[in-house]
């Protein structure tokens, strides 16, 4: 007999749907009305092709709203992030035809949260007070 286990109230087959091994982040700012259709349309011009278990996370011109665009193999999620105060930490004054930028999962996990993931390394050593 099969034994699952739940994580956080789901099934354990179901918890794990949606899986990413790379997210990469488009640096030009998206209108936040595009739907999956239009993002994908996006990611096609800007990465080449959707691939399978990628996510690509774009970014309104305020950097206050951002969207994730994950394909599964099958199909594509997407998901929406907006903050309140501030804005998220989005790369500006970057080429247009800048080689694809690729995010750790560290780098990911401090991006939605709108801390500064580009200093990640800097800020895990204290060398002065």
């Amino acid at each position: 007999m099969r034994r699952r286990v739940a994580v956080c109230g789901l099934d354990a087959g179901a918890a794990a749907v949606i899986r990413i091994d790379a997210v990469w982040l488009a640096v030009q700012p998206i209108d936040m009305r595009a739907g999956t259709e239009r993002l994908l349309a996006s990611v096609v011009q800007v990465f080449g092709a959707a691939q399978a278990h990628h996510g690509y996370l774009f970014a309104n011109a305020r950097s206050t709203r951002i969207r994730l665009l994950v394909h599964d193999g099958f199909g594509v999620w997407c998901a929406a992030r907006r903050l309140n105060k501030g804005s998220f930490e989005w790369p500006r004054n970057v080429a247009a035809d800048a080689a694809p930028l690729a995010l750790s999962k560290d780098q990911f996990d401090a991006l939605v949260l709108g801390l500064p993931w580009q200093r990640l390394e800097q800020m895990r050593v204290i060398t002065r007070m």
